[in-house]
């Protein structure tokens, strides 16, 4: 399976990247399907981050597409669509966060959706 970088339809620098890189990660940690270059893969995940909110509370939308590159087939696509709550001060059980911790824990829900789709069917 290949996983090319997502694309970036925000204003939001690297967000392409850190998602791209979280969503291989998931897929190594798992080790279900194997992450190669995608000329030599038999399939792909491609994606787009569509949206990205912020006000204390990061929003992200992504446009994934899973495809069968031998029997030229779709397996699966939609959009995903999460979010996580930060903190900017300290709050009874939890600390105070940044905005690049609500970033890290909606890419880390979305990748996690991803791989959750993506090897349900094997």
């Amino acid at each position: 399976m290949a996983i090319p970088v997502f694309e970036n339809g925000t204003a939001e620098v690297r967000l392409e990247e850190e998602l791209t890189n979280a969503v291989i990660l998931k897929f190594v940690q798992d080790n279900h399907l194997k992450v190669v270059d995608e000329k030599t893969a038999n399939s792909v995940i491609r994606g787009k981050v569509t949206q990205y909110q912020n006000e204390y509370r990061v929003t992200m939308a992504v446009q994934v597409t899973f495809k069968d590159l031998v029997k030229n087939r779709e397996l699966w696509s939609g959009e995903i669509v999460k979010s996580a709550n930060y903190y900017v001060q300290d709050v009874p059980g939890q600390k105070a966060q940044t905005e690049l911790d609500g970033r890290q824990e909606a890419i880390n829900k979305i990748s996690d959706e991803i791989l959750s789709r993506s090897v349900e069917g094997w």
